[in-house]
């Protein structure tokens, strides 16, 4: 494990950009740090440490991705979460746990949006009897970026979106002043109306959706 983190650490640090650090930490609000690699070179440098040949046990992929979550540049998050989704084939039932631990620190939705899709869809798909615990605990938490992982776990669900918990999710989050979670919800309406957009649009005529979501959700119709 230790081996993996500081090669890793070391071939980012070959090729650090300090003008483009200082533009993308400025991008992302001055929240985190950055080495100023833009993301094709992020992708080759990270490239062999995803190889399937050089993957780490999966027993010490909690460890690895909360060591590199740790870490003050972005560029270990977002490689940590591309880490991640080389084993969602080998998810277990308890892997949920580093999924909210990755979505509830350093948030920002650089994050939370890949994780909701790419890796807490695919978790539910494996653990379906897990979704109404789960949804119930993040719709509850006042957490804004668990709450958008409730709309867009299904992003690209397409023709298997369960609209009535979409329905249920949307009407439980109806009324926030939240910019994420009303983005959200005209974002994932968006989506799915790529599939069917008369069910989008009755919904979105027929509720209370603000005026961000509902725009967004009809942008695709207009």
């Amino acid at each position: 494990m230790n081996e993996f983190i500081e090669t890793l650490e070391l071939e980012l640090k070959r090729k650090k950009n300090a003008k483009i650090a200082a533009g993308q930490k400025a991008y992302m609000r001055n929240q985190f740090e950055f080495y100023g690699i833009k993301a094709p070179i992020r992708r080759e440098i990270q490239k062999p440490f995803l190889a399937k040949s050089y993957l780490p046990p999966k027993s010490e992929l909690g460890e690895i991705v909360k060591t590199l979550w740790g870490k003050p540049q972005r560029e270990f998050q977002l490689i940590a979460q591309e880490l991640v989704l080389k084993y969602t084939r080998q998810f277990e039932e308890n892997d949920i746990s580093l999924l909210e631990y990755m979505v509830t620190h350093k948030s920002w939705w650089d994050t939370v949006d890949y994780i909701a899709d790419k890796l807490i869809g695919p978790y539910f798909k494996y653990f379906p009897e897990q979704l109404d615990t789960y949804i119930e605990k993040w719709l509850a938490s006042g957490n804004i970026w668990l709450q958008r992982c409730c709309l867009l776990y299904q992003l690209k669900s397409k023709e298997n979106m369960d609209t009535q918990r979409l329905e249920y999710i949307i009407h439980r989050l109806l009324g926030s002043h939240e910019f994420f979670i009303n983005k959200a919800i005209g974002w994932v309406l968006r989506e799915y109306s790529k599939t069917n957009p008369k069910w989008v649009r009755v919904f979105a005529e027929n509720n209370d959706l603000s005026n961000l979501s509902h725009r967004e959700a009809l942008r695709l119709m207009a």
